[in-house]
Protein backbone atom coordinates (compact mmCIF):
# COMPACT_ATOMS: atom_id res chain seq x y z
CA UNK A 1 0.00 0.00 0.00
CA UNK A 2 1.38 3.42 -0.98
CA UNK A 3 2.52 5.68 1.83
CA UNK A 4 0.60 8.91 2.43
CA UNK A 5 3.68 11.06 2.88
CA UNK A 6 6.36 10.58 0.27
CA UNK A 7 10.03 11.09 1.04
CA UNK A 8 11.28 13.79 -1.33
CA UNK A 9 14.62 15.53 -1.57
CA UNK A 10 16.57 17.52 -4.15
CA UNK A 11 20.05 16.42 -5.22
CA UNK A 12 20.65 19.45 -7.42
CA UNK A 13 20.31 23.12 -6.57
CA UNK A 14 20.05 26.35 -8.48
CA UNK A 15 22.83 28.04 -6.54
CA UNK A 16 24.66 31.38 -6.85
CA UNK A 17 27.59 29.70 -8.62
CA UNK A 18 25.35 27.74 -11.02
CA UNK A 19 23.91 24.23 -10.85
CA UNK A 20 25.23 22.52 -7.71
CA UNK A 21 25.14 18.73 -7.80
CA UNK A 22 24.99 16.19 -4.98
CA UNK A 23 24.27 13.30 -7.34
CA UNK A 24 27.38 11.48 -6.14
CA UNK A 25 25.46 11.15 -2.85
CA UNK A 26 22.44 9.34 -4.37
CA UNK A 27 23.63 5.86 -3.43
CA UNK A 28 27.01 4.39 -2.52
CA UNK A 29 28.10 2.45 -5.65
CA UNK A 30 30.10 0.11 -3.41
CA UNK A 31 26.89 -0.86 -1.60
CA UNK A 32 24.43 -0.62 -4.51
CA UNK A 33 23.06 -3.71 -6.21
CA UNK A 34 22.08 -1.84 -9.37
CA UNK A 35 21.94 1.73 -10.64
CA UNK A 36 19.89 2.33 -13.77
CA UNK A 37 20.98 5.45 -15.69
CA UNK A 38 18.29 6.83 -17.97
CA UNK A 39 19.38 8.47 -21.20
CA UNK A 40 17.19 10.44 -23.56
CA UNK A 41 16.23 13.99 -24.43
CA UNK A 42 13.23 16.19 -23.57
CA UNK A 43 9.83 14.62 -23.18
CA UNK A 44 10.98 11.02 -23.69
CA UNK A 45 9.35 9.74 -20.51
CA UNK A 46 12.21 9.55 -17.99
CA UNK A 47 10.17 11.07 -15.15
CA UNK A 48 7.09 9.03 -16.10
CA UNK A 49 9.10 5.80 -15.97
CA UNK A 50 10.55 6.62 -12.54
CA UNK A 51 7.16 7.65 -11.17
CA UNK A 52 5.60 4.40 -12.36
CA UNK A 53 8.36 2.23 -10.89
CA UNK A 54 8.25 4.15 -7.59
CA UNK A 55 4.49 3.78 -7.30
CA UNK A 56 4.66 0.03 -7.92
CA UNK A 57 7.41 -0.38 -5.33
CA UNK A 58 5.28 1.47 -2.76
CA UNK A 59 2.28 -0.73 -3.59
CA UNK A 60 4.44 -3.71 -2.67
CA UNK A 61 5.26 -2.18 0.71
CA UNK A 62 8.71 -0.81 -0.08
CA UNK A 63 9.88 2.62 1.01
CA UNK A 64 10.86 4.85 -1.90
CA UNK A 65 12.89 8.05 -1.85
CA UNK A 66 12.02 10.48 -4.63
CA UNK A 67 14.56 12.99 -5.95
CA UNK A 68 12.68 15.91 -7.46
CA UNK A 69 14.00 18.22 -10.13
CA UNK A 70 15.27 21.68 -9.15
CA UNK A 71 14.15 22.99 -12.53
CA UNK A 72 10.65 21.52 -12.16
CA UNK A 73 9.74 20.15 -8.71
CA UNK A 74 6.76 18.31 -10.24
CA UNK A 75 9.22 16.18 -12.21
CA UNK A 76 11.56 13.45 -10.98
CA UNK A 77 15.31 13.17 -11.42
CA UNK A 78 15.77 9.89 -9.52
CA UNK A 79 14.12 7.26 -7.35
CA UNK A 80 15.86 5.20 -4.70
CA UNK A 81 14.61 1.93 -3.16
CA UNK A 82 16.86 1.46 -0.10
CA UNK A 83 15.62 -2.04 0.79
CA UNK A 84 16.66 -3.32 -2.65
CA UNK A 85 19.78 -1.14 -2.82
CA UNK A 86 18.80 0.15 -6.25
CA UNK A 87 18.47 3.57 -7.81
CA UNK A 88 17.10 4.86 -11.10
CA UNK A 89 18.45 8.23 -12.16
CA UNK A 90 18.17 10.67 -15.03
CA UNK A 91 21.76 10.70 -16.28
CA UNK A 92 21.44 13.64 -18.67
CA UNK A 93 22.82 17.16 -18.19
CA UNK A 94 23.13 18.98 -15.88
CA UNK A 95 23.13 16.03 -13.47
CA UNK A 96 25.35 13.72 -15.51
CA UNK A 97 25.98 10.40 -13.75
CA UNK A 98 29.03 8.43 -14.88
CA UNK A 99 29.27 4.70 -14.15
CA UNK A 100 32.06 3.47 -11.90
CA UNK A 101 31.40 -0.24 -12.43
CA UNK A 102 29.45 -0.38 -15.73
CA UNK A 103 27.50 -3.53 -16.42
CA UNK A 104 28.04 -4.97 -12.94
CA UNK A 105 26.36 -2.10 -11.06
CA UNK A 106 25.36 0.64 -13.49
CA UNK A 107 23.17 -0.05 -16.50
CA UNK A 108 22.12 2.37 -19.23
CA UNK A 109 18.47 2.56 -20.23
CA UNK A 110 18.06 4.28 -23.59
CA UNK A 111 14.69 6.01 -23.70
CA UNK A 112 15.86 7.92 -26.77
CA UNK A 113 14.89 4.74 -28.62
CA UNK A 114 11.26 5.68 -27.93
CA UNK A 115 11.48 8.73 -30.22
CA UNK A 116 10.04 8.74 -33.73
CA UNK A 117 13.19 10.23 -35.28
CA UNK A 118 11.64 10.58 -38.71
CA UNK A 119 8.83 12.74 -37.37
CA UNK A 120 11.23 14.82 -35.27
CA UNK A 121 13.36 15.58 -38.32
CA UNK A 122 10.32 17.29 -39.82
CA UNK A 123 10.20 19.81 -36.95
CA UNK A 124 13.94 20.23 -36.47
CA UNK A 125 13.91 24.01 -36.96
CA UNK A 126 11.09 24.44 -34.43
CA UNK A 127 13.09 22.42 -31.91
CA UNK A 128 16.24 24.50 -32.46
CA UNK A 129 14.27 27.76 -32.16
CA UNK A 130 12.67 26.57 -28.93
CA UNK A 131 16.07 25.87 -27.35
CA UNK A 132 17.39 29.37 -28.03
CA UNK A 133 17.51 31.53 -24.93
CA UNK A 134 17.03 28.63 -22.52
CA UNK A 135 20.56 28.71 -21.06
CA UNK A 136 20.45 32.51 -20.96
CA UNK A 137 17.54 32.38 -18.50
CA UNK A 138 19.53 30.17 -16.15
CA UNK A 139 22.61 32.38 -16.37
CA UNK A 140 20.54 35.43 -15.44
CA UNK A 141 18.97 33.53 -12.52
CA UNK A 142 22.41 32.57 -11.21
CA UNK A 143 23.65 36.17 -11.45
CA UNK A 144 20.66 37.34 -9.39
CA UNK A 145 21.25 34.60 -6.80
CA UNK A 146 24.93 35.51 -6.56
CA UNK A 147 24.06 39.13 -5.83
CA UNK A 148 21.46 38.08 -3.24
CA UNK A 149 23.96 35.71 -1.58
CA UNK A 150 26.55 38.47 -1.27
CA UNK A 151 24.02 40.70 0.48
CA UNK A 152 22.95 37.89 2.82
CA UNK A 153 26.59 37.12 3.62
CA UNK A 154 27.15 40.76 4.52
CA UNK A 155 24.29 40.55 7.04
CA UNK A 156 25.53 37.25 8.50
CA UNK A 157 29.06 38.60 8.91
CA UNK A 158 27.67 41.62 10.74
CA UNK A 159 25.63 39.62 13.26
CA UNK A 160 27.68 36.46 13.80
CA UNK A 161 30.01 37.92 16.40
CA UNK A 162 32.27 35.70 18.56
CA UNK A 163 29.82 36.14 21.45
CA UNK A 164 26.87 35.06 19.29
CA UNK A 165 28.81 32.04 18.04
CA UNK A 166 29.58 31.04 21.63
CA UNK A 167 25.88 31.23 22.54
CA UNK A 168 24.91 29.10 19.53
CA UNK A 169 27.46 26.40 20.34
CA UNK A 170 26.41 26.35 24.00
CA UNK A 171 22.77 25.82 22.98
CA UNK A 172 23.79 23.02 20.59
CA UNK A 173 25.77 21.26 23.34
CA UNK A 174 22.75 21.47 25.65
CA UNK A 175 20.54 19.85 23.02
CA UNK A 176 23.11 17.11 22.41
CA UNK A 177 23.29 16.22 26.10
CA UNK A 178 19.50 16.09 26.33
CA UNK A 179 18.51 14.45 23.05
CA UNK A 180 21.39 12.37 21.71
CA UNK A 181 22.75 9.47 23.73
CA UNK A 182 25.56 7.16 22.60
CA UNK A 183 24.30 3.99 20.98
CA UNK A 184 27.45 1.98 21.69
CA UNK A 185 28.30 1.40 18.04
CA UNK A 186 30.77 2.87 15.61
CA UNK A 187 30.68 6.51 14.55
CA UNK A 188 27.73 7.41 12.38
CA UNK A 189 27.84 8.39 8.73
CA UNK A 190 26.47 11.43 6.90
CA UNK A 191 24.75 11.66 3.56
CA UNK A 192 23.82 14.94 1.92
CA UNK A 193 20.46 15.93 0.48
CA UNK A 194 18.94 19.28 -0.34
CA UNK A 195 15.66 19.64 1.52
CA UNK A 196 14.99 22.98 -0.13
CA UNK A 197 15.34 24.41 -3.60
CA UNK A 198 15.04 27.64 -5.56
CA UNK A 199 12.65 26.74 -8.37
CA UNK A 200 10.38 28.28 -10.95
CA UNK A 201 7.64 27.98 -8.29
CA UNK A 202 9.67 30.01 -5.81
CA UNK A 203 11.75 28.96 -2.82
CA UNK A 204 10.47 25.55 -1.69
CA UNK A 205 11.24 23.24 1.22
CA UNK A 206 10.15 19.61 1.49
CA UNK A 207 8.98 19.81 5.09
CA UNK A 208 6.67 16.85 4.40
CA UNK A 209 9.78 14.70 4.19
CA UNK A 210 10.76 15.85 7.68
CA UNK A 211 7.37 14.79 9.02
CA UNK A 212 7.57 11.45 7.21
CA UNK A 213 10.94 10.62 8.77
CA UNK A 214 10.88 12.33 12.16
CA UNK A 215 8.26 12.82 14.89
CA UNK A 216 10.23 15.31 16.98
CA UNK A 217 11.16 18.50 15.19
CA UNK A 218 13.17 21.44 16.47
CA UNK A 219 12.29 24.55 14.48
CA UNK A 220 15.05 27.17 14.47
CA UNK A 221 13.81 30.61 13.49
CA UNK A 222 16.78 31.99 11.57
CA UNK A 223 16.51 35.31 9.73
CA UNK A 224 20.24 35.95 9.48
CA UNK A 225 21.87 32.66 8.54
CA UNK A 226 23.15 31.70 11.99
CA UNK A 227 21.87 28.11 12.11
CA UNK A 228 24.90 26.56 10.40
CA UNK A 229 26.97 27.03 13.57
CA UNK A 230 24.51 24.96 15.62
CA UNK A 231 23.92 22.37 12.91
CA UNK A 232 27.65 21.72 12.50
CA UNK A 233 27.97 20.96 16.22
CA UNK A 234 24.78 18.89 16.30
CA UNK A 235 25.79 16.80 13.27
CA UNK A 236 29.28 16.15 14.64
CA UNK A 237 27.89 15.22 18.06
CA UNK A 238 25.25 12.88 16.62
CA UNK A 239 27.79 11.04 14.46
CA UNK A 240 30.25 10.80 17.35
CA UNK A 241 27.45 9.17 19.37
CA UNK A 242 27.00 6.57 16.60
CA UNK A 243 23.99 7.93 14.69
CA UNK A 244 23.71 8.35 10.92
CA UNK A 245 22.57 11.79 9.82
CA UNK A 246 21.11 13.43 6.75
CA UNK A 247 22.85 16.76 6.26
CA UNK A 248 20.81 19.23 4.21
CA UNK A 249 22.86 22.11 2.80
CA UNK A 250 21.47 25.51 1.89
CA UNK A 251 20.87 26.04 -1.85
CA UNK A 252 22.14 29.61 -1.44
CA UNK A 253 25.22 28.51 0.52
CA UNK A 254 25.87 24.83 -0.29
CA UNK A 255 28.83 24.72 2.09
CA UNK A 256 26.50 25.44 5.04
CA UNK A 257 23.95 23.22 6.74
CA UNK A 258 20.35 24.44 6.63
CA UNK A 259 18.57 21.38 8.08
CA UNK A 260 19.63 18.20 9.88
CA UNK A 261 17.71 14.91 10.11
CA UNK A 262 18.47 11.93 12.35
CA UNK A 263 15.84 9.37 11.25
CA UNK A 264 16.95 6.59 13.62
CA UNK A 265 16.12 8.92 16.54
CA UNK A 266 13.04 10.31 14.76
CA UNK A 267 14.64 13.69 15.41
CA UNK A 268 14.97 16.66 13.06
CA UNK A 269 16.35 20.17 13.25
CA UNK A 270 14.99 22.54 10.61
CA UNK A 271 15.50 26.23 10.05
CA UNK A 272 12.65 28.58 9.22
CA UNK A 273 13.82 31.53 7.18
CA UNK A 274 12.25 34.57 5.60
CA UNK A 275 11.15 32.55 2.57
CA UNK A 276 10.33 29.14 4.10
CA UNK A 277 8.59 28.36 7.39
CA UNK A 278 7.90 25.06 9.13
CA UNK A 279 4.12 25.32 9.46
CA UNK A 280 3.37 22.47 11.87
CA UNK A 281 3.66 22.67 15.65
CA UNK A 282 7.26 21.65 16.44
CA UNK A 283 8.58 19.73 19.42
CA UNK A 284 10.49 22.90 20.28
CA UNK A 285 11.00 26.28 18.64
CA UNK A 286 14.20 28.26 19.08
CA UNK A 287 14.65 31.91 18.13
CA UNK A 288 18.20 32.14 16.84
CA UNK A 289 17.66 35.82 16.05
CA UNK A 290 17.68 36.41 19.81
CA UNK A 291 21.21 34.97 20.01
CA UNK A 292 22.62 37.62 17.69
CA UNK A 293 24.32 40.66 19.19
CA UNK A 294 21.27 42.73 20.19
CA UNK A 295 23.16 46.01 20.26
CA UNK A 296 24.43 45.51 16.71
CA UNK A 297 20.96 44.37 15.71
CA UNK A 298 19.39 47.52 17.11
CA UNK A 299 21.97 49.84 15.56
CA UNK A 300 21.63 48.18 12.12
CA UNK A 301 17.83 48.01 11.78
CA UNK A 302 17.65 50.24 8.70
CA UNK A 303 20.57 48.46 7.03
CA UNK A 304 19.05 45.05 7.74
CA UNK A 305 15.63 46.06 6.38
CA UNK A 306 17.23 47.38 3.19
CA UNK A 307 19.40 44.27 2.77
CA UNK A 308 16.43 41.95 3.27
CA UNK A 309 14.32 43.88 0.77
CA UNK A 310 17.02 43.90 -1.93
CA UNK A 311 18.01 40.25 -1.43
CA UNK A 312 14.35 39.16 -1.58
CA UNK A 313 13.84 41.16 -4.81
CA UNK A 314 16.91 39.54 -6.38
CA UNK A 315 15.69 36.05 -5.47
CA UNK A 316 12.30 36.94 -6.94
CA UNK A 317 14.04 37.99 -10.19
CA UNK A 318 15.91 34.69 -10.21
CA UNK A 319 12.63 32.80 -9.79
CA UNK A 320 11.16 34.80 -12.67
CA UNK A 321 14.06 33.78 -14.91
CA UNK A 322 13.65 30.14 -13.86
CA UNK A 323 9.97 30.41 -14.76
CA UNK A 324 10.93 31.67 -18.24
CA UNK A 325 13.28 28.71 -18.65
CA UNK A 326 10.53 26.34 -17.51
CA UNK A 327 8.10 27.80 -20.08
CA UNK A 328 10.68 27.24 -22.83
CA UNK A 329 11.25 23.68 -21.66
CA UNK A 330 7.48 23.05 -21.64
CA UNK A 331 7.27 24.27 -25.24
CA UNK A 332 10.14 21.95 -26.15
CA UNK A 333 8.47 18.96 -24.49
CA UNK A 334 5.21 19.81 -26.27
CA UNK A 335 7.08 19.44 -29.57
CA UNK A 336 8.59 16.10 -28.58
CA UNK A 337 5.69 14.44 -26.74
CA UNK A 338 3.53 13.57 -29.79
CA UNK A 339 6.52 11.74 -31.26
CA UNK A 340 7.32 9.56 -28.24
CA UNK A 341 6.12 5.95 -28.10
CA UNK A 342 4.88 5.97 -24.50
CA UNK A 343 3.68 2.38 -24.77
CA UNK A 344 7.33 1.47 -25.22
CA UNK A 345 8.28 3.69 -22.26
CA UNK A 346 5.73 1.95 -20.04
CA UNK A 347 6.80 -1.49 -21.25
CA UNK A 348 10.36 -0.57 -20.25
CA UNK A 349 9.04 0.55 -16.84
CA UNK A 350 7.15 -2.74 -16.51
CA UNK A 351 10.18 -4.82 -17.41
CA UNK A 352 12.32 -2.92 -14.94
CA UNK A 353 9.70 -3.30 -12.20
CA UNK A 354 9.49 -7.06 -12.78
CA UNK A 355 13.26 -7.35 -12.43
CA UNK A 356 13.16 -5.48 -9.13
CA UNK A 357 10.17 -7.35 -7.70
CA UNK A 358 11.81 -10.69 -8.51
CA UNK A 359 14.30 -9.89 -5.74
CA UNK A 360 11.66 -9.77 -3.04
CA UNK A 361 11.49 -12.84 -0.78
CA UNK A 362 8.63 -15.16 -1.66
Amino acid sequence: MATEQKIKFFLGANAPTGFYSLYDQLIDPNQAEDIYILKGGPGCGKSSLMRRVGQTMEEHGLAVEYIVCSGDPDSLDAVLVPALKIAIVDGTAPHVVEPKCPGAVEHYVNLGACYNSGALKQIRQEIVSCMEGYQGCYKRAYRCLLAAAQIEEDVRTLLLTPAAETRLIKRARGILSREIKKNGGEAGQAIQRFLGGITHKGVLCQYGTVDALCKRVYDLSDSYGLAHVMFTDLAAGAMAAGWDVIVCPSPMFPDRIEHLLIPALSLAFVSSTGSCHYEKHPHRRLRLDAMADQEVLHQSKARLRFSHKVAAALVEEAVSSLAEAKAMHDNLEALYNPHVNFDQVYRTAGDLTEQLLSRLPM
